[in-house]
């Protein structure tokens, strides 16, 4: 794959973030009742960098957890090639039942992953609403899903391929695109 052009840097990402824990504090009027949960694997440190965040301007920390997903794919022979998934641990620190859930992603593409995720959040148990915090949607959806707080819209072809680094996984921050 060859780079075509870096869209966010570690400044644009952290500025990204903090107006989306403005929105979701804005929409939610404030932390009550809120859950965060990061998709695996760069959504958790998205999911808590937006906790600290809004730990910082409210000054109460949220409920967080970590949701593994493997098991409800739908692509999951596509994903992985053997026949044994990789299960990971599913931890959240509070109860789902009459919580908003907000599930944080880095990439919201074709919908699928969020989906799966939804299915996983409803064998925790009964979220009074599943809100949606992206920090790039690029397109392409497959299924009838958008995202409630984005922080960059990316236009992108199918020959193009969006590929976010963090720090806590890549050991920088940085959004790209690069062509197939």
């Amino acid at each position: 794959m060859n780079k075509k052009a870096t869209v966010l840097d570690a400044s644009a990402i952290n500025r990204a973030l903090t107006r989306i824990a403005h929105e979701i504090l804005e929409k939610n009027k404030g932390v009550e009742g809120l859950l965060l949960v990061g998709i695996k694997t760069r959504g958790i440190p998205l999911a808590k960098r937006l906790k600290q965040k809004i730990v910082d301007i409210e000054g109460i920390e949220p409920p967080f957890g970590e949701l593994d997903i493997t098991l409800y794919r739908d692509d999951l022979n596509h994903v992985n090639n053997s026949k044994e998934p990789k299960i990971q641990d599913t931890r959240i620190d509070d109860q789902i039942s009459g919580k908003k859930v907000i599930l944080v992603d880095d990439v919201l593409f074709t919908g699928r992953t969020v989906r799966a995720a939804m299915d996983a959040i409803m064998d925790q148990g009964r979220p009074s609403q599943i809100q949606l915090a992206v920090l790039v949607d690029r397109g392409h959806r497959e299924l009838p899903i958008r995202a409630d707080y984005i922080g960059k819209n990316i236009p992108t072809s199918q020959d193009e391929v969006i590929v976010v680094q963090l720090d806590e996984t890549d050991k920088q921050d940085e959004v790209s695109i690069f062509e197939k």
